[in-house]
């Protein structure tokens, strides 16, 4: 699993690397923080990115379920239940930009291509 992080994101760090490490121990703190295990941690995050809008937010989350062993089908699936609240608009663009990470990690989902 390749884990190649966005430019900006690592420019971000390079000139800012205290703040940069202090927003990444955060998350880890978080997800440590209760009883749900990692691919559930990223599924909830994965849905927050949905309803922000959040390219980058769900192009690392899709990457980080992937290494947490989630199956491209989770993912979609996830993806699907938010139709109702997140609308269709968001789940429709979060589909291609998980299919963005599915392609670079020649992944697919049997039934759903954009």
């Amino acid at each position: 699993m390749k884990n190649d992080y966005p430019q900006n994101f690592l420019r971000l760090k390079d000139k800012y690397p205290d703040l940069i490490s202090a927003y990444e121990s955060a998350g880890v703190q978080a997800r440590k923080a209760g009883p749900l295990d990692e691919k559930t941690t990223h599924l909830v995050q994965l849905a927050a990115c949905v309803a922000l809008r959040s390219e980058g937010g769900v192009h690392s989350h899709v990457r980080r379920l992937l290494q947490a062993g989630s199956t491209p089908e989770e993912i979609c699936h996830s993806l699907v239940l938010l139709i109702s609240t997140a609308g269709f608009p968001a789940v429709a663009a979060a589909f291609s930009w998980a299919q963005d990470i599915f392609d670079m990690e020649n992944r697919t989902h049997p039934t759903f291509r954009v």
